[in-house]
């Protein structure tokens, strides 16, 4: 049933409004909490060792096509789907900009306190791992409408202009840019593909999780 939610739900601590720079305790928490674990889940996909995000790997073809790195090409991404809100009327939030502060500081943790496995077996368990937690923190923070990070709100964007479900909006946007990026020359490994086909699932069940829980 969950992969064929098409809206984020709406639950006691989702805020009113996206411009809300004074939100509840409870809306907070729960965009923080979210943010973590979302964060949380990127940085043991890169420990895992089997492979970067689709839109990392999209962000290493740009780069090895023009004199620019990869820390650079990926903000321009960023901006260029930023740009890309516009015409999907998408707006952004404080949750917008504690994406990029809350998951940065998540992925440079654990890369620094969680060992690699060494163990292949343990390498895979580790990334679908991470994909869950991903969508589950992604549910959970997109549930407090503070404003969606870029990825997100093209996912959000898309969905509404399509009618599509969430979990098909986003599997087919991930799929799209790895496929991009490895043509580009980036490398794609075992968890990338994980991530690109399994995101828009586990986003769609950490949505109806939230929904089912809090309402």
């Amino acid at each position: 049933m969950f992969l064929k939610i098409k809206n984020i739900p709406k639950v006691s601590w989702s805020s009113n409004k996206i411009y809300n720079f004074k939100p509840k305790f409870s809306t907070f928490f729960f965009l923080c909490f979210g943010l973590i674990l979302f964060g949380l889940g990127e940085g043991l996909l890169i420990v895992s060792s089997m492979g970067a995000s689709p839109w990392s790997v999209l962000a290493q073809g740009i780069s090895l096509n023009v004199n620019l790195s990869i820390g650079t090409i990926t903000f321009i991404i960023s901006i260029a789907v930023l740009i890309l809100w516009i015409p999907l009327g998408q707006k952004l939030g404080m949750g917008t900009i504690f994406n990029a502060l809350i998951i940065a500081l998540m992925i440079d943790l654990c890369i620094k306190f969680i060992p690699n496995p060494t163990n292949h077996s343990h390498q895979l368990i580790l990334s679908v791992v991470s994909v869950l937690i991903v969508g589950i923190g992604g549910g959970i923070y997109l549930v407090s409408n503070l404003g969606a990070g870029p990825r997100d709100g093209l996912m959000i964007g898309l969905q509404k202009k399509t009618n599509l479900p969430i979990a098909a909006v986003r599997a087919s946007l991930e799929i799209l840019v790895v496929s991009v990026g490895w043509y580009l020359g980036g490398t794609a490994g075992v968890g990338t593909l994980l991530f690109a086909f399994g995101i828009g699932p586990c986003v769609a069940l950490g949505l109806y999780l939230v929904g089912k829980i809090f309402n």
